[in-house]
C-alpha cells in the first residue's frame, strides 16, 4: 500500500481540448521520514509511522523518539500488511502516477451550530398560511411514550470539524521537483489543512 501525509494548498482547474472543464486539487504531499515501524511482535499490529513537515521546537519526550531524524510538526501511522520500509527511509510524491486512484481523509471545515435543514436536509414545513416561524423547525421528534429523546435523534447541533475520507479520487498530475499532487474534484478539509493520501484498497 502507497501512503503520504500532505496540505491542501487549493482548488484549480483544467480545460481538456473539447471545452470540458476538469476541477483540480491541489496538495503539497511529503516529503515524509519514516520515523517508527511497529510490528505484530512487539506492538500487537503492522504499521509505519511517518512524519511530515518540520518544526523548530519539540518536547523531550518526541525528541527522545525521534532521535537521530528531524523534529516533525504531523506524525501519522498508516497500516500496512508489508513492511517494505527501513526507519529514516524518505517517502515522496513520485510514489504515485497519473490515472492512478487514492483515497483521502481529512478534517471537514467546522461550520458551527447549525439547524436540521442544513445539517441533516430535512424539507422544513410548508410555506403557507399559519406557519409564520415554523419554517425551519424539526417538528416532532416522536411520541410522549418513553417520556426522552432517543440517542441520535436527528436534531440541531454542531456541523463540520470531523474527520471525512473520500474514495476513489483520480490523481490528475504528479509533480515530483514541487512535491505537489493534483486530483480530480474535492477532498474535505480547509486551505492549509493537513490530509492523509492512500493507495485505493
Amino acid at each position: 500500500m502507497k501512503f503520504i501525509l500532505g496540505k491542501k494548498i487549493k482548488m484549480q482547474q483544467k480545460f481538456k481540448e473539447n471545452g470540458e472543464v476538469i476541477p483540480l486539487t491541489v496538495i503539497k504531499a511529503g516529503p515524509c521520514l519514516v520515523t517508527q515501524i511497529k510490528s505484530k511482535d512487539k506492538e500487537g499490529y503492522q504499521a509505519v509511522q511517518i512524519g511530515f513537515e518540520e518544526k523548530k521546537k519539540v518536547n523531550k519526550s518526541l525528541k527522545g523518539h525521534l532521535k537521530g531524524l528531524s523534529s516533525f510538526q504531523y506524525i501519522k501511522e498508516f497500516r500496512t500488511k508489508e513492511l517494505k520500509f527501513d526507519r529514516g527511509d524518505k517517502i515522496d510524491v513520485s510514489i504515485f502516477q497519473s490515472g492512478e486512484k487514492v483515497e483521502i481523509s481529512g478534517t471537514s471545515k467546522g461550520k458551527g451550530f447549525q439547524g436540521v435543514v442544513k445539517r441533516h436536509g430535512f424539507a422544513g414545513s410548508p410555506k403557507t398560511h399559519g406557519h409564520k416561524d415554523q419554517l425551519r423547525m424539526p417538528g416532532s421528534i416522536g411520541s410522549t411514550a418513553p417520556s426522552r429523546v432517543f440517542k441520535g435523534t436527528r436534531m440541531a447541533g454542531r456541523m463540520g470539524g470531523e474527520r471525512v475520507t473520500v474514495k476513489n479520487i483520480e490523481v490528475a498530475e504528479v509533480i515530483p521537483e514541487k512535491n505537489l499532487l493534483l486530483v480530480k474534484g474535492a477532498v474535505p478539509g480547509a486551505r492549509n489543512s493537513l490530509l492523509e493520501i492512500r493507495s485505493s484498497k
